[in-house]
């Protein structure tokens, strides 16, 4: 699984990423008894919401107990297994947060071509795609870790790639873990030390450890550019 938050943890199982939106959902239905009320409630159609909660349940099990007709009336209320996974995103994301308040690059570079708000910046660690302030050419980039993405190189090189998205290769240099997230720091070249912030399941898929090779994936409207001083 990839995480690029910007700031929106997830949990991931197979093609299925438990986000901010589904836990909304989640704790709506717990709030209001029913999909169909939880959904209202949202401004959400009924039928995507429960397609939703299908989609989830292949990934995480059981996560919605639903009671049928009766003399109180048919209803959902959460089982114990959603109960649980609420909690660990609770975690994931209180330790996101914390982290990434802290832990973010900086990239000195110069505009070569703007296009509106959005600017091409060559800076030591490659091309980079930011937003700029309209005056000057010379600026300052920052990027925080929870909006970098890494990805092992064998994906195709054209993967995901758009004029908004940046893509830096480079070697890991460290690796701090958490309990449920860890701060990765990679070589990007130009004596530049980028941080991303991922999951502990994540440093294991993708087999990180010191000198492996891999791709940081950005986008461009998470990079902000000040005029250098």
């Amino acid at each position: 699984m990839e995480f690029s938050t910007e700031f929106d943890a997830r949990i991931g199982h197979g093609d299925v990423a438990l986000a901010a939106r589904d836990v909304e959902l989640l704790r709506a239905i717990d709030d209001h008894g029913s999909i169909n009320a939880a959904a209202t409630a949202l401004g959400r159609s009924y039928s995507r919401a429960q397609q939703r909660i299908v989609e989830l349940e292949g990934a995480f099990g059981d996560l919605v107990e639903r009671k049928r007709g009766g003399s109180g009336g048919g209803g959902s209320r959460l089982t114990d297994g959603a109960r649980t996974l609420l909690s660990r995103y609770d975690r994931l994301r209180a330790e996101f947060g914390g982290v990434a308040e802290t832990a973010e690059t900086v990239l000195d570079g110069r505009v070569v071509e703007r296009e509106g708000e959005l600017a091409t910046v060559e800076t030591a660690a490659g091309t980079v795609r930011a937003l700029v302030p309209p005056n000057g050419d010379e600026v300052r980039l920052t990027l925080r870790a929870d909006a970098v993405t890494l990805q092992s190189p064998s994906r195709s090189p054209d993967a995901d790639r758009t004029s908004a998205r940046n893509r830096l290769q480079g070697t890991v240099l460290t690796i701090d873990a958490g309990e449920t997230v860890a701060l990765v720091t990679v070589d990007v070249g130009g004596r530049i030390e980028l941080s991303a912030l991922v999951t502990t399941e994540s440093v294991e898929r993708l087999n990180l450890h010191r000198g492996t090779p891999v791709v940081a994936s950005f986008k461009a409207t998470a990079t902000r550019g000040v005029p250098s001083a």
